[in-house]
């Protein structure tokens, strides 16, 4: 069981997402996870990530994993659901999944770590407690 709670965001597959195969190209679903964090940020935590900058902060990958399980396609509509499932001291454990709303199938899943990047060093910083507090819903 997480800690952590799970926000969904719904999405729509739009004409330059789609490759030469007729489906989404493979580097579009992490752009979908990286918007629906965007979002989430702001609508679920309360802190976008406009407010997260000016605080002197922002977030890296450090390492992605995804799995492909079915191909969305032009005009599917989508739900990208996220969730913090570990964070440590200079960051997070985000694990997502892509479902496709018109077949109800997943369509991908995966992680992301993040890592909080001190935008003045450019290098990794310790997470302050009050961004730990922010999180931990």
């Amino acid at each position: 069981m997480s800690l952590y709670k799970k926000f969904k965001t719904e999405h729509k597959v739009r004409p330059d997402d789609i490759d030469m195969f007729n489906h989404v190209h493979n580097s579009k679903y992490l752009d979908y996870v990286l918007a629906a964090r965007y979002e989430q940020m702001d609508v679920f935590y309360g802190m976008s990530m406009e407010e997260f900058i000016k605080l002197g902060y922002g977030w890296v990958v450090q390492n992605v994993q995804i799995e492909y399980k079915r191909p969305l396609k032009m005009g599917d509509i989508f739900s990208v659901e996220t969730g913090i499932v570990s964070v440590h001291d200079k960051g997070c454990k985000v694990e997502f999944t892509i479902n496709n709303l018109k077949t109800n199938k997943t369509s991908t899943v995966g992680w992301f770590d993040f890592v909080m990047i001190d935008m003045k060093t450019g290098r990794s910083a310790l997470l302050p407690e009050n961004i730990i507090e922010l999180y931990s819903i």
